[in-house]
C-alpha cells in the first residue's frame, strides 16, 4: 500500500528551467535537534499516541457508537441484535468489501501505527533524560500494542512499515501483510517491552497506561493464539501485584464516577460532556421515548441472551426487559412495540439522565480484573486437557460476585462443558464492554453456529470471523496485499 505525506514543491519546478542549485525540502520531516527538545513536547507526542484509542464518533476507534470496536463487534454475536443499517449487517455477518463502516477500521487507523512508530524513533532521538524517555516510549509501545492487537483480532496480520520505509515518505513502497507469527512477535514484543517500564498499577495515573494493563492486552493476544501457558503466567503476574480485586458491587462500576473508585478497573478511558473523550451509549440505545431522557434506540440485545442468565444474576440489571414512555405506556415482552421485539434495552451504564448533551460523563470501562481471572480458568483447564478444581474455583469467584451459587467440578468434568461454561460467563460478565465476546466465540469455534442460531443467518461461513479490506486497500498494495479469503 502507499505511504506518503504531503509535501510542498516550489512553484519554479512547474516552469520549464531551473538552476542548478534549487533544492527540494520536504517540509514533513521533524528535525529532532529542534523537536522534541523538553518534556511538554515529549508529552504531547505521548498524548496524540493515545488519541486513536479514544471514545469519539469521528476518530475514536473505541467510540460507544456504531463506529466504534465495541458496537458491531457485539452485534456479530448473540449480545446485540441490528435490524437495519451496519449493525444488522454485523448480526448477520453479511459485511463486505465494499461495506466502508467494516473495511474502516484499518483504513481509518492502520497509519496511527506507522506514526507511533515515527513518534518512538524521535522520542530516542531526543536530547531528554533517559528516564523521561523510557517512560514515553513505553507509553507509545502500550498504545501501538493495543491498536495493532485490535485491528489483528478483526482483520488478520496487517501491513506493519518498517521504520527505514518511513523515513522515506517521497518512495512509495507497496508493502505485503505481516505472516501471523510476525504480526503476533510484533505486538508481544511491544507489549512486553511497554509492560518493563510502564509504571505499577498503584503508581499510574487513571486513564493512562500500566503495566497491569500491557499485560492484560497481551492476555488477549496470548488467548487469540491459544498459548495457555503464556496466559497463565500473564494472569498470575497480574494477580501477584496484589492491587486489584472483584467489586464488590457489579452494577455500580458503570455508575457516574464508579469505575474512577473500582479497583477491578485495570483500564478505563475517561469521558466527559465537552467530548474530550465521548460516551454515547444511552443515545445508541434508549428509546427517543424513554423517559425521563432518551436516544435514538438504534439497536438491542436478543432474548435468546437475556434468557440464559439464571433468574438472581445481578449482572443483568441493566439489560432493561420492560420500560415507561413519556406517554405513560409500558412495554415489555409481550408488549414489545418496535424496541422490545428482538431483545432488552442493552443499558450496561448509569442512564445519566440528567446528562446535558447527547453524551455521558460515565466513563468507558475497557479491561477489568475479572478478565484475568477468567482468562486464568480457561488457560489452566486447556493446558491440562481437562478441568481442574482450581479452574473452576475461579470461575465461581465471578459467580459469587455475581450472586450466584458455585458450579461443581464434577457437573463438569469434560474440557467441552467447561469452556461452554466460560464462554457463557465470559458473555454475561463482559456484555458491551470492548467487543472481545466476538473473540471468544470465534476460540470457542462457536461464532457461525451462534450466528445462525441466534440471528438466522443464510450470510455467514468461516470467513466471516475476520472483517474484509476496502478495494482501495487491496488495489494500494499493487499485488503484495492479499484479501482475506472469501471476499
Amino acid at each position: 500500500m502507499k505511504l506518503y505525506k504531503l509535501f510542498f514543491l516550489p512553484l519554479i519546478l512547474l516552469l520549464n528551467s531551473c538552476t542548478k542549485d534549487l533544492v527540494t525540502k520536504d517540509y514533513s520531516e521533524i528535525n529532532p535537534n529542534i523537536f522534541p527538545k523538553n518534556e511538554s513536547d515529549i508529552n504531547a507526542m505521548v498524548n496524540a499516541a493515545y488519541y486513536p484509542l479514544r471514545g469519539a464518533w469521528y476518530d475514536g476507534i473505541f467510540s460507544t457508537s456504531e463506529r466504534g470496536v465495541m458496537f458491531l463487534s457485539d452485534a456479530t454475536t448473540e449480545i446485540l441484535h441490528g435490524k437495519y443499517g451496519d449493525q444488522q449487517l454485523a448480526s448477520l455477518q453479511n459485511y463486505k468489501a465494499t461495506d466502508a463502516g467494516f473495511t474502516r477500521y484499518y483504513d481509518d487507523f492502520y497509519n496511527k501505527i506507522s506514526q507511533m512508530t515515527l513518534t518512538i524513533d524521535l522520542i530516542q532521538q531526543s536530547t531528554v533524560s533517559d528516564e523521561l524517555k523510557k517512560k514515553a516510549v513505553a507509553e507509545v509501545r502500550c498504545a501501538r500494542g493495543l491498536l495493532a492487537y485490535t485491528l489483528y483480532d478483526l482483520y488478520g496480520p496487517l501491513v506493519v512499515a518498517p521504520l527505514e520505509v518511513l523515513k522515506q515518505p517521497l518512495v512509495e513502497t507497496p508493502l505485503a501483510r505481516l505472516s501471523q507469527t510476525d504480526m503476533v512477535a510484533f505486538i508481544q514484543s511491544d507489549l512486553e517491552a511497554a509492560a518493563e517500564d510502564l509504571p505499577a498499577p498503584s503508581e499510574a495515573e487513571y486513564g493512562r497506561f500500566s503495566k497491569a494493563l500491557a499485560k492484560m492486552i497481551n492476555i488477549r493476544l496470548q488467548l487469540h493464539e491459544k498459548n495457555w501457558a503464556k496466559v497463565k503466567t500473564l494472569c498470575d503476574e497480574i494477580i501477584a501485584y496484589n492491587y486489584y480485586s472483584l467489586d464488590a458491587d457489579y452494577v455500580a462500576m458503570w455508575d457516574l464516577d464508579g469505575a474512577k473508585a473500582s479497583k477491578e478497573v485495570i483500564w478505563a478511558i475517561p469521558c466527559d460532556y465537552a467530548g474530550t473523550s465521548e460516551n454515547q451509549w444511552q443515545l445508541m440505545v434508549l428509546p427517543a421515548d424513554f423517559a425521563p431522557k432518551g436516544g435514538w434506540g438504534t439497536i438491542s440485545s436478543t432474548w435468546w441472551f437475556y434468557d440464559r442468565f439464571e433468574s438472581n444474576d445481578v449482572r443483568k440489571t441493566m439489560l432493561l426487559d420492560h420500560y415507561t414512555a413519556t406517554d405513560g405506556t409500558v412495554y415489555n415482552r409481550s408488549s414489545p412495540g418496535n424496541i422490545l421485539d428482538w431483545g432488552p434495552i442493552p443499558l450496561k451504564i448509569n442512564p445519566d439522565a440528567s446528562r446535558t448533551t447527547s453524551l455521558t460523563t460515565v466513563d468507558i470501562i475497557m479491561y477489568r480484573y475479572a478478565d484475568v481471572l477468567l482468562s486464568k480458568a480457561e488457560a489452566i483447564a486447556n493446558a491440562a486437557g481437562a478441568p481442574t478444581a482450581e479452574a473452576m474455583a475461579l470461575v465461581n469467584q465471578i459467580r459469587s460476585r455475581a450472586h450466584l451459587g458455585n458450579k461443581l467440578l464434577a457437573d463438569y468434568s469434560s474440557l467441552s462443558a467447561f469452556n461452554d461454561l466460560i464462554l457463557l460467563e465470559r458473555s454475561h460478565e463482559f456484555w458491551c464492554e470492548n467487543g472481545q465476546y466476538r473473540a471468544d466465540l470465534i476460540r470457542h469455534g462457536k461464532f457461525v453456529s451462534r450466528c445462525i442460531e441466534v440471528h438466522g443467518s443464510t450470510f455467514t461461513s468461516n470467513n466471516k470471523q475476520v472483517y474484509p479490506f476496502s478495494l482501495t486497500t487491496v488495489a494500494e498494495g499493487k499485488g503484495k496485499f492479499i484479501q482475506n479469503s472469501g471476499y
